[in-house]
């Protein structure tokens, strides 16, 4: 398999360095990727480097995932327009343990040369002193080549000004690809477009310090049709980790993409051939709104990221909550209420209900808005269903006449939020 032939028409290759389709073509190739450990999970926007480190796998090289337990201590100003907080060395510890085992499901870490390998910048970086490290290494760089940089030139034109901290970044991660090369024979780095810089800085010092060659793309940066910002929703970040982001709201996110992003989606996100795709995009041009697209693309991610019983889970969820929009919530079981796998579940005092509580503050109350004038505007604008009803009027009244098997009420915010309120 040519990877980067692959990686080309699934629209993953932005920038390319001379001479790296040759590289991979003639021998077994080390590449890494790194990955910032601010939090103990990924999330989607994690996904492309993930995957560029698959299909390296994939095509018979070799994988290093690192994760920045160095760089995490200092900050990538890379298309960022502030400085960000900087963690202790504990918080890092314990955040890249999450990383390690969610690229375990991913990446075959068995042995052989081509199993994949994590390493962490700090074990090399801990003993290194600020002297020597702008002796060995500070002075084959020069001050203009580190100017030039597009992030560089942003921060510093910019109001806020740049740290001395961050101004050395594109140096330190420029350190850690010459130490891969020379200790782990890597010589190939994959990343954003936004990294590019950075990573050049890399090839620059291994070409300069050690007299080698090192190669290197990117991908693009993953965007939305509308200008909306790629895996956040309004609750935030789309999680790998279950815990933080449900199998449902994460098969949720994919199966709510417009066609135009599912149609790009679905060349980098999954690992359907070219002509499955084709056919697949052939098929939702035929109807579209059967959403056939969305739905392959959905189901595609959620299996790669949590396997088949946690997609199986999504799915009848979603057909709970949605298959069936007519029927009333009376047909649905006290089984299917609490097996609602990933909507939101609260508890909510039954007493209240039982003497009665308008709308508004019920749903302040409930926490399903953070206050009662935004409750208040959603209700009017005819956003919000109970049981499967829209709620016409603020005056409604919440009352025991309401409660589903005498203690739920199911809550509809927009087109796809559910919450479903238990009263105790």
């Amino acid at each position: 398999m040519n990877l980067i032939e692959e990686l080309r028409w699934r629209g993953m290759i932005q920038d390319i360095m001379p001479g790296t389709e040759d590289l991979l073509s003639k021998e077994v190739v080390s590449g890494y990727v790194g990955f910032d450990p601010t939090a103990d999970s990924l999330h989607i926007g994690s996904l492309v480097p993930i995957l560029l480190l698959v299909h390296l796998q994939k095509a018979g090289h070799k994988p290093v995932a690192l994760v920045g337990g160095a760089t995490g201590m200092v900050g990538d100003p890379s298309g960022k327009s502030e400085e960000r907080n900087l963690l202790d060395e504990a918080t890092l510890r314990h955040n890249q343990e999450g990383i390690k085992k969610q690229l375990e499901k991913f990446l075959d870490f068995g042995a052989g040369e081509r199993s994949a390998e994590m390493v962490n910048n700090y074990d090399w970086f801990k003993g290194y002193s600020f002297l020597n490290f702008i002796r060995d290494v500070g002075k084959h760089i020069t001050v203009n080549y580190m100017m030039a940089k597009d992030s560089v030139k942003k921060r510093i034109e910019g109001d806020t000004g740049m740290s001395f901290t961050e101004f050395t970044y594109q140096l330190v991660q420029g350190y850690d690809f010459l130490w891969l090369y020379e200790n782990k024979n890597c010589k190939l780095q994959m990343g954003g477009s936004d990294q590019w810089g950075n990573i050049v800085t890399g090839t620059e010092l291994i070409r300069r310090k050690a007299g080698g060659e090192a190669f290197a793309f990117t991908c693009p940066l993953i965007t939305k049709a509308d200008g909306g910002k790629f895996g956040k929703t309004e609750k935030g970040n789309v999680w790998l980790d279950p815990l933080k982001t449900s199998s449902y709201l994460f098969y949720q996110f994919w199966l709510n993409a417009s066609d135009e992003d599912a149609a790009k989606w679905i060349r980098i996100f999954t690992f359907l051939s070219k002509d499955e795709i084709d056919a697949i995009l052939a098929a939702h041009k035929q109807d579209a709104g059967k959403r056939i697209l969305q739905k392959r693309l959905a189901e595609e991610i959620t299996r790669f990221v949590h396997g088949d019983e946690e997609l199986s889970k999504a799915i009848e969820t979603t057909e709970k909550l949605f298959a069936n929009q007519h029927a009333s919530a009376e047909s649905l079981s006290v089984e299917d209420l609490e097996g609602m796998d990933g909507i939101i579940k609260s508890d909510f005092a039954k007493q209240k209900i039982e003497t009665g509580i308008d709308i508004v503050s019920f749903l302040a109350e409930a926490n399903i808005f953070s206050s009662k004038g935004e409750a208040r505007k959603t209700v009017q604008g005819g956003g919000i269903s109970i049981n499967r009803k829209k709620v016409e009027s603020e005056k409604l009244k919440i009352e025991s006449s309401l409660l589903l098997h005498d203690q739920y009420i199911l809550v509809q915010k927009g087109k796809k939020n559910y919450y479903l309120v238990k009263a105790v």
